[in-house]
């Protein structure tokens, strides 16, 4: 799958997070390690709010300061997107749980999958900068991908830019990415106000 996060219907009560390095330095992160090079990197004993699993998370008028603020902000600069948008995004991938993990291996704040971290060049999808950096150039291509059309970004970060084409450059017709899109779009409209949306 190429998006950011992975489909799931739920999530478990356990997602340790195992990790080894290739020779040539590439990490490689599972949460089955099928490698006898697997060395356990997380063990989390709550449920792990991921990507899919995750019930999207509502702006809250009132909390004065958000975290991962400056990551974001500079993130946001560099890719020209409204930083409410990746706030947006990750308060409903992770709930900013920089350390969520999906079942599927989508890892961090905007739940990256292990090869678009890779893409990227996140060596470390758990550590926030980095892992928001590459969500936001991935994002940024995407809105190139479909002419700065948010919801088939959107949509294609959710369920794979196949999945978009597949469907004809519509919203593919999966109930998690049908509900994945409005959670994100109205989370962006509550935290952008009136505020003009950043430009190419």
């Amino acid at each position: 799958m190429c998006c950011g996060c992975a489909l799931s219907a739920s999530l478990p009560a356990s997602a340790d997070v195992y990790q080894f390095i290739a020779e040539d330095g590439t990490p490689h992160f599972s949460d089955l390690p099928t490698d006898s090079r697997f060395r356990l990197l997380l063990r989390t004993e709550e449920k792990v709010q991921g990507a899919t699993g995750a019930k999207p998370q509502r702006h809250r008028p009132g909390v004065v300061k958000r975290r991962f603020e400056v990551e974001i902000s500079a993130a946001a600069l560099a890719n020209r997107i409204d930083a409410e948008l990746l706030h947006a995004v990750i308060e409903t991938e992770s709930a900013y749980n920089s350390k969520a993990v999906s079942p599927k291996g989508a890892l961090g704040l905007m739940q990256l999958m292990p090869a678009t971290a890779r893409r990227y060049g996140v060596a470390d999808p758990l550590d926030a900068a980095q892992n928001v950096r590459g969500g936001a150039q991935h994002l940024r291509d995407l809105l190139d991908l479909f002419s700065d059309n948010k919801e088939l970004a959107l949509a294609a970060y959710n369920a794979g830019t196949g999945a978009v084409m597949a469907h004809g450059r519509r919203i593919p017709p999966y109930a998690e990415t049908i509900r994945y899109v409005p959670a994100v779009l109205e989370n962006y409209q509550l935290l952008r106000g009136n505020k003009p949306a950043a430009g190419k």
